[in-house]
């Protein structure tokens, strides 16, 4: 089986135990007064988890090539590509998701998206410090202010409150 669909059949299966929890487990505390929304808060996990395991299950079980193309991915020539930055997006990645509530949404998302970029390649930080400040800026303000859910912006120590 090519490496592509057992990547799939992965994600099937992590997708169908995303499903089974946002079908079955997270609308189980609701109050009553939440019970007669519209939406749930189980709604876009539920959305989600279908469409990955549509998308999972057209990759498994899609017509195959009969050979790897030039530009596919191969398994055996794995320490060829370059993994460390790989392992170390996945790293920050985890850094950033600890590092959200002490240090505030926009120091952790400015220098999560900065350092992520250097990593990558990108050199020119005339344009890399705008485009990441007014990104964070962007999305804190339509997580804030328009959907009302309360992100901390600042670190703890600034008495930003929450």
């Amino acid at each position: 089986m090519a490496l592509d669909r057992w990547i799939a059949l992965i994600i099937l299966m992590i997708c169908m135990a995303y499903g089974y929890a946002a079908f079955f487990t997270l609308d189980v505390g609701l109050p009553p007064f939440m019970q007669r929304n519209a939406i749930w808060p189980s709604t876009f996990p539920k959305v989600l988890a279908v469409l990955a395991i549509a998308c999972a299950l057209i990759i498994l079980l899609g017509k195959s090539e009969s050979e790897p193309k030039e530009g596919d991915i191969d398994y055996r020539r794995l320490m060829d590509y370059n993994l460390g930055q790989a392992l170390l997006l996945l790293a920050m990645m985890a850094a950033y998701a600890l590092m959200l509530r002490p240090v505030g949404f926009l120091i952790s998302t400015v220098a999560f998206l900065t350092v992520s970029a250097l990593v990558l390649g990108e050199r020119r930080l005339q344009y890399l410090m705008p485009i990441t400040v007014l990104a964070t800026g962007v999305v804190w303000y339509l997580v804030q202010q328009v959907l009302g859910i309360y992100l901390r912006p600042l670190p703890y120590f600034l008495g930003t409150g929450g």
